[in-house]
């Protein structure tokens, strides 16, 4: 029967149609599979995508969310200055006004009335405004002649927060800050008339010189390495006094004695100033290079650089200290000023931990304007209050 069936399906060609099913199971059954292959594949890519977006959310969030911060302090919109590409134009805008960094202006303004408070029991608030909007007017120049000469050589080239690269007009920038200058220096020449001071106005002009010659060319001693000293002058000696004369202008003595106190007071100012400029190279050694620049950390290198900063702050308060035993600054200079150490240890700390990052480093600058203005305020409040509690304190003269 086996043998006869086996003939059957010879002879039937079943054998054929068996080869057919199994093929046509054989194909249907590799489509199958290879649907739910390309099913399971792309199911995989999908959550696999999903992840992978997911995870540089995560990634991203985190890297906003750990911004480098200074220990004490929290990061402006300025703070973000290198890091990362897109900026908002807002952002870049208020960088490039600088804000924060016309406390320089403020500074020697309010510290020399306040030394001419002391000697004189005076101040004319209409001088100290016209005086403080005269000297915004000059700090604009400054900020913004130095952006156009930096645009020339090439400093600027990658900063996308100078004015000129902001506004595009190279010309407009030049011809807006010594417009600038102009109004500023017939402000001041207006109140050093009306109070009949021509030393201030000498003072005042030595100032502006030091401004000058330290960006603009033929001079640009910047570029020399010569920026601090010029910086500490300016706004140190020559603006602090200028100051000084002009709010003593206001009472009867003319030739106004410049005496140990404004003259300490000033030197003070200028350190503090001085700092500002100094810390504001950190985060641009490799610019300054490339374009010639021999800036201080250019020369020093930011290590040693974080060294000269630290010295630079002790030294501050050494001053303080030695002007106060010598009994050029009243005890409540000292007292008071003594209390922004913590606010110096910050900028000491803050420099030495991170010279080396860029993105870090630019903050030092900022922290220098608040320990500049926090010492400031509390030099000149501490001459008030010594003039107001009528201590035996006197100053004496040291140029008559």
């Amino acid at each position: 029967m086996a043998a006869t069936y086996c003939n059957l399906t010879k002879a039937f060609g079943f054998n054929k149609h068996n080869e057919y099913l199994q093929k046509h199971s054989y194909f249907k059954r590799q489509a199958l599979s290879s649907m739910q292959s390309k099913i399971s594949t792309y199911n995989v890519g999908i959550v696999f995508h999903w992840r992978y977006r997911r995870v540089l959310q995560l990634q991203r969030r985190h890297s906003y969310q750990h911004v480098p911060r200074a220990t004490g302090a929290e990061l402006s919109p300025t703070s973000f200055e290198n890091f990362g590409e897109d900026i908002s134009k807002g952002t870049l805008i208020w960088r490039a006004i600088k804000l924060p960094i016309y406390s320089v202006a403020l500074v020697p303004l309010t510290v020399g009335s306040a030394a001419a408070y002391l000697q004189t029991g005076i101040f004319s608030a209409r001088c100290y405004f016209v005086l403080l909007a005269s000297s915004i007017l000059v700090i604009t120049w400054l900020n913004l002649s130095n952006d156009v000469y930096d645009f020339d050589t090439g400093a600027d080239k990658n900063k996308k927060e100078s004015v000129v690269n902001l506004v595009g007009s190279r010309t407009g920038t030049f011809i807006a800050s010594y417009l600038c200058l102009a109004f500023g220096f017939i402000g001041l020449t207006w109140i050093a008339v009306e109070a009949g001071n021509i030393r201030s106005i000498l003072f005042l002009a030595s100032a502006i010189i030091c401004g000058y010659i330290y960006q603009c060319p033929p001079f640009r001693l910047s570029y020399q390495g010569l920026g601090e000293p010029l910086c500490f002058a300016a706004f140190g000696p020559f603006a602090t006094c200028a100051f000084y004369l002009l709010q003593s202008g206001a009472s009867v003595m003319n030739h106004f004695p410049l005496t140990g106190t404004v003259l300490s007071a000033s030197i003070l100012v200028g350190f503090t100033t001085s700092l500002i400029l100094f810390c504001s190279h950190f985060h641009q050694v490799e610019e300054d290079k490339e374009v010639g620049k021999l800036s201080p950390l250019v020369r020093l290198g930011t290590k040693r650089g974080a060294e000269v900063v630290k010295v630079t702050v002790m030294m501050l308060y050494a001053l303080l200290v030695a002007f106060g035993l010598s009994k050029a600054l009243p005890l409540t200079c000292i007292f008071l000023c003594a209390l922004t150490v913590p606010m110096g240890n910050l900028v000491i700390r803050f420099v030495r931990d991170n010279h080396t990052d860029k993105n870090k480093i630019f903050m030092a600058k900022y922290f220098c304007v608040r320990l500049h203005a926090l010492f400031g305020a509390a030099l000149a409040f501490g001459l008030v209050v010594a003039r107001m509690v009528n201590t035996t304190f006197t100053s004496r003269p040291v140029f008559s």
